[in-house]
């Protein structure tokens, strides 16, 4: 295949430092470019394949690497504007390439040919003597190819052929139906008696939504800013129960946008793919590469965390329930609808701090600013902005990123407001993994970070809540861990590490934000530059803890509910309603409101790469907690102990067993104990490590 039109990605990129050319691709090229970066992957590993030499380690497992420079590229443009700035167009192409994209992948991991020369290379490993790098990308890469079905037999391999293709375009069908779902609601409301209850920055930002829409009130949507504030302060219960259930209805309104049969379809083909492996299950399947490496160690630890917070969850629901009661003078029962607006207003009586009272000294430039400063303060690292990079929307900022000797680092961009077509939530990419070329040369990484943090007004700029100060710490804790990479090779690099043990840096971030000394630094009031009140500090530090058990129990039914769906050893075809109440009852704290449903919206398990794996949250919090506490002993801005954490977490990336790189850090293994002292809960006895805890 050859291509003949002028396009970006069959050129070198004549940008500041390789960026994509964002400002020259369009959309109509993203096509043509994926059909020519698969043809030419095919090519390379045809060459590879047919090799009559000695298969090595070089001209095998490190050709293998090093191939589909090209359909890197596109993937690592198309997939980032996809998810933050998505239209139809975008939409129909990736329906289109899906299928090509798991052809292309197939053909690789199915080639026996090609398996022979990987398999004989492996069964090598000990003669060679390879550098633990190499080692481990030797043995990554000879598992990757036994996941994905090489040890098959010819009938077993066209069958997971056919299985793979469908549940890549399934998850991406899944992911695309809730999107649409959720941008098609809107409340609007008309009337200032509708608005009881909300601050005037909410209300401020509502109206600017409304206008941007050519209507006239106040604009919600289901998009965090809008959806989160209101749920905590409008007074009208009727209205917050229309905005729950609406939230809690995504993909399941049984139209077009639908996710149920999807859901069906996706798990039982997982439970298919799991069997062809020889796994009783899904889970079985994809723990294997993990730290908790079985489904009974991840089931240990949702108990014992279970165990733990559930008591103290029922007292704060009660708490609230009273609080509720006495409040509007009558015994109503505190829903779902309800639990952020009365825990808010009681967190407000108890603690007098809330997010109206923060905002002000929560600008998000000014944020950005400290958060920075903080990986300065750690680990001397700096920013610059430039503008000559190419973003894909005037919204996104691209930095040049370098090291405390004055060496570049990395490209850092950032994009923090909501649009329509922008996936919920936020999210750490790597439009470019760190490597080292055939000559040794080091390529550093280009990472991007992005949120949907509450938008400027007309009079205000962009004043963030304390829970989006604390999404921008995680964030740039996973960008820190892609920047800071020093392998050789791409699939090893940066967070390409055990799903389980990647949100360890990302947590760790968050510990910075109830420390006096780092908000000191990072609040600053917008309007009179003043520093956040000393006594205000202290409150959203008393504060933090507040309905801590309430919040583990709703993380933990997210993990009980992606292990439900994945232990499953029979094909599912019940309601998924039903199941879905099922699976995680034990740790509901709220009442359960009929007909509603996470599962269909549910994209970290059912189009993203938490498969089996959202439990992964909550083992990091566990190594999160343990390893903060060594900042605490030797100072939240030590240089040595972040020196230390650098040199033993965040460069290695998945270069080395995640077990060993924690302990070498640390020198012992983590302890549960520390997240129980965190959050105030009294541990049952005393601690143990995880490892042995979750023992079985």
């Amino acid at each position: 295949m050859k291509q003949n039109r002028e396009n970006p990605f069959f050129e070198t990129y004549r940008t500041p430092f390789g960026t994509p050319p964002f400002d020259q691709i369009e959309t109509e090229q993203y096509e043509p470019a994926f059909d020519e970066g698969i043809w030419q992957l095919d090519e390379e590993v045809r060459a590879i394949a047919d090799n009559t030499e000695l298969p090595t380690f070089e001209n095998t497992i490190i050709a293998l690497e090093r191939s589909g420079k090209l359909l890197d590229k596109v993937i690592s443009a198309f997939f980032n504007v996809l998810n933050a700035e998505a239209d139809d167009e975008m939409m129909d192409i990736s329906q289109r390439v899906s299928p090509k994209l798991s052809e292309s992948s197939n053909n690789i991991y199915l080639n026996e040919q090609l398996f022979a020369r990987v398999k004989s290379v492996y069964d090598r490993k000990d003669e060679l003597h390879l550098p633990m790098e190499d080692a481990r990308l030797l043995e990554k890469t000879f598992e990757a190819f036994c996941a994905r079905g090489a040890a098959l037999g010819p009938e077993e391999k066209e069958k997971y052929r056919k299985l793979s293709s469908e549940l890549s375009l399934l998850s991406l069908t899944f992911d695309q139906n809730a999107l649409k779902d959720k941008n098609r609601y809107e409340l609007l409301l008309t009337k200032e008696d509708e608005l009881e209850g909300l601050p005037e920055s909410i209300r401020e930002a509502a109206a600017l939504r409304a206008k941007e829409k050519g209507k006239t009130g106040w604009l919600f949507n289901l998009s965090a800013p809008s959806y989160v504030p209101f749920m905590r302060y409008s007074a009208l219960r009727g209205l917050r129960e229309k905005m729950y259930r609406e939230y809690m209805s995504i993909g399941n309104k049984g139209d077009e946008y639908d996710n149920k049969e999807i859901i069906r379809k996706i798990v039982n083909i997982r439970l298919e793919i799991a069997r062809l492996m020889g796994y009783a299950n899904y889970a079985d399947y994809k723990l294997k590469h993990t730290m908790a490496k079985t489904p009974a160690r991840v089931y240990k630890l949702l108990n014992e965390l279970l165990d733990a917070y559930k008591p103290v969850a029922r007292n704060e629901y009660e708490a609230v329930q009273g609080f509720a009661s006495e409040t509007e003078k009558e015994n109503i029962t505190v829903m779902p609808w309800d639990w952020s607006y009365y825990s808010e207003k009681l967190k407000d009586i108890r603690f007098n701090v809330n997010d109206e009272m923060t905002r002000p000294y929560f600008e998000l430039n000014h944020v950005k600013k400290g958060v920075f400063g903080l990986a300065t303060q750690l680990y001397g690292i700096t920013f610059k902005e430039n503008k000559e990079i190419p973003v894909y929307h005037p919204e996104v900022e691209a930095y040049e990123v370098y090291d405390a000797d004055g060496k570049f680092l990395s490209i850092l961009y950032t994009d923090f407001h909501p649009r329509d077509g922008k996936q919920s939530g936020a999210w750490m990419n790597s439009i470019k993994e760190q490597y080292r070329d055939q000559d040794g040369k080091d390529s550093r990484p280009q990472i991007i970070i992005v949120m949907n943090f509450t938008r400027p007004t007309e009079t205000k700029p962009s004043l963030l809540t304390f829970d989006e100060v604390n999404t921008l710490l995680h964030e740039f804790g996973h960008a820190l861990h892609g920047m800071f990479a020093e392998g050789s090779y791409a699939s090893l690099s940066g967070t390409n590490v055990y799903r389980d043990f990647v949100e360890l840096p990302s947590q760790l971030m968050e510990n910075w934000l109830t420390e006096k000394e780092f908000l000191d630094q990072i609040a600053i009031h917008y309007k009179t530059g003043e520093k956040i009140p000393q006594e205000l500090v202290q409150k959203l530090i008393d504060a933090s803890n507040f309905n801590a058990g309430y919040a583990c129990c709703r993380q933990l039914s997210f993990g009980f509910l992606d292990m439900a769906w994945h232990t499953r050893t029979e094909p599912f075809g019940e309601d998924v309603i039903s199941f879905e109440k099922e699976a995680w009852k034990q740790t509901v704290i709220v009442p359960e409101v009929p007909g509603t449903l996470m599962s269909s919206s549910f994209g970290h398990i059912f189009s993203g790469g938490y498969s089996a794996g959202y439990y992964g949250y909550k083992w990091a919090e566990v190594l999160d907690a343990d390893a903060f506490s060594v900042f605490k002993e030797t100072g939240i801005f030590n240089r040595e102990t972040a020196r230390s954490f650098r040199k033993n977490i965040l460069s290695k990336g998945g270069t080395e067993d995640p077990d060993i790189l924690y302990k070498r850090f640390r020198g012992k293994d983590a302890e549960i104990g520390a997240l129980l002292k965190r959050n105030g809960i009294e541990p049952g006895g005393p601690s143990a490590s995880v490892q042995s805890r979750m023992q079985v």
